[in-house]
């Protein structure tokens, strides 16, 4: 497997509240983007607890063989970040209603499993093309799921930005997990929102499935998002599955 991660501010932007990265253990793959709310000296504060702690903990992590373990690692560990950035915001007056977005995806050799909250998202590439496999947590979705409004209209929507769920903002905090089949040649794409509100799908979809190396890839994908504005900060995964089976 190969994986890239990218951060960039952005255009507009003082600071850059994401967060993220790649950690391998023997087990595999633990990658995560998080995407900080509450404001500077708070949402920056959100994500980086929230990525020292999964980092952490995966280097400790043990016996992640079938999904169900992976499953239960995500959902323990991610309430336990939620905990802590609750407690923290509690007890820190600077820190009030602060928060952070995060989809973590848990990548052995035969499958991945996703958690996310918020709006930070994950999509696949493989045989069947390009598709988001995850649900925003946000206003707007909802709007969209319940055929109030179209997906169109959903892009341009002035509260596009309202998130119903987040890490850290409740003492509990509900979170969506779900494990693929993880194939040779396939790709995920890991991202915050300042890559999928300036790149649609199709165009997302177009530089994942071009020949190069995912670096190419993954600075193509940044490169894009400031071109259309870059009015928030942009960080991104890609994981690649490359394992070539030896014949014989």
């Amino acid at each position: 497997m190969e994986a890239v991660f990218r951060t960039d501010r952005g255009k507009v932007r003082q600071h850059n509240e994401d967060n993220g990265g790649i950690y391998t253990n023997k087990d595999g793959i633990l990658a995560v983007v998080a995407d900080g709310m509450g404001g500077h000296r708070a949402g920056d504060v959100a994500s980086s607890m929230a990525i020292s702690y999964l980092k952490e903990a995966w280097s400790n992590a043990e016996g992640i063989h079938l999904p169900e373990d992976a499953e239960r690692w995500l959902e323990e560990h991610i309430n336990e970040v939620n905990k802590r950035i609750f407690t923290h915001a509690e007890t820190h007056s600077e820190c009030q209603g602060m928060g952070t977005t995060v989809v973590a995806a848990v990548c052995t050799e035969r499958f991945s499993t996703i958690a996310n909250i918020g709006d930070s998202r994950c999509y696949i590439y493989n045989e069947n093309g390009f598709k988001q496999i995850t649900e925003d947590h946000s206003l707007v979705n909802e709007l969209v799921r319940s055929g109030q409004i179209s997906r169109e209209d959903a892009e341009h929507h002035p509260r596009k930005n309202v998130l119903l769920r987040a890490v850290g903002t409740e003492a509990t905090v509900k979170m969506d997990i779900s494990t693929i089949v993880f194939e040779e040649g396939d790709c995920l794409l890991l991202c915050s929102d300042g890559l999928s509100n300036k790149v649609n799908e199709s165009e997302l979809g177009k530089v994942i499935e071009q020949s190069g190396s995912i670096e190419m890839k993954a600075d193509a994908l940044i490169e894009k998002a400031n071109e259309n504005g870059g009015e928030d900060n942009i960080t991104l995964l890609l994981i690649q599955y490359n394992h070539v089976r030896e014949s014989g």
